[in-house]
């Protein structure tokens, strides 16, 4: 019996991890989501992540097609080369060589990925950035993060690049969850607006969406903490675009969401810091959650390419 070819992509989120059995030609066979171990060892993280894994190896047999490569997405400081997590915050994983471990537990190749880098690429191929050589993808949610598509491919750089959560912004003395001051994901993040709207109106938020809402309806106090985000924010992503050549900026993650009320003040902010260089069009993510599970399909497409054609 003939059977099709597929990948798996999982994409291990802070709060869920989403999974795609993808064909050939990204046409998604099966969805899954199944919440991400929380507070649990790195042996008992990797069996979860291996046993969704497995159950979809089994609904892969089961519709009769081929596994022929398994990527898996996570988040934090990735060095894909060596399939490590080199550490991952919202995980609490330091050190870990993930590809290895989960390779091990289900007797093939597993291939690892940088969450915000596969959302990047995926953007650049089948969403908002779509023939645009080079773009930049900044995934703003609790932390943020950014990947380099350059020429067609993202940046990897050992892992290290994109990491400009931690990037110090003058004039900001906040402090940051990584013990500094002044860094651009305490100011800019969604969890950092959020907190400084709470913080200066003494009303607590459910999170940046909502002081977005305020600031449409006239909140000054809203205003303020919005602006002062969106100026740090500018700051660094103009800097970024200076130095790649960046034609386009894609915003994604939760603040994503924000819509006209982040992409025209980025843009005016980008367009005022970057001088007579050409300012980069800034554009909303258009794949949502998903961009992460298709960027590693992708990637596993592409290195079962590479060895069919080796």
């Amino acid at each position: 019996m003939t059977t099709t070819p597929c990948v798996l992509a999982l994409d291990v989120g802070g709060t869920f991890m989403k999974g795609a059995v993808v064909g050939r030609e990204g046409v998604i066979r099966h969805e899954m989501r199944a919440p991400t171990p929380q507070r649990v060892s790195v042996g008992q993280g990797l069996d979860e992540i291996a046993g969704q894994l497995r159950s979809m190896l089994e609904l892969a047999r089961d519709l009769q097609l081929e596994v022929v490569g398994v990527c898996v997405a996570v988040p934090g400081i990735v060095d894909e080369a060596s399939g490590t997590i080199r550490y991952a915050a919202s995980l609490g994983w330091p050190e870990v060589p993930v590809s290895q471990e989960l390779s091990s537990r289900l007797d093939r190749q597993v291939l690892i990925a940088h969450d915000v880098r596969a959302g990047g690429l995926a953007e650049s191929r089948v969403g908002a950035s779509v023939g645009v050589r080079d773009s930049l993808f900044v995934a703003v949610g609790t932390g943020i993060s950014a990947a380099l598509v350059v020429d067609g491919s993202p940046v990897s750089a050992g892992g290290m690049a994109g990491e400009i959560g931690h990037v110090t912004v003058p004039d900001q003395a906040t402090t940051c969850v990584c013990g500094r001051h002044g860094c651009l994901e305490s100011v800019a993040s969604a969890s950092a607006i959020a907190r400084a709207y709470g913080d200066l109106s003494g009303t607590e938020v459910a999170g940046a969406v909502e002081v977005a809402d305020r600031v449409r309806a006239g909140d000054p106090t809203a205003a303020a903490v919005w602006e002062r985000a969106t100026d740090a924010l500018g700051a660094v992503l103009a800097s970024c675009a200076a130095v790649l050549g960046s034609q386009v900026v894609v915003v994604g993650g939760g603040l994503s969401r924000a819509g006209p009320l982040l992409v025209e003040p980025l843009t005016r902010r980008l367009i005022d810091r970057m001088g007579a260089a050409p300012a980069p069009r800034v554009v909303s993510a258009v794949l949502g959650d998903a961009a992460g599970c298709l960027g590693a399909a992708m990637l596993a497409w592409r290195s079962t390419d590479a060895r069919t054609h080796a």
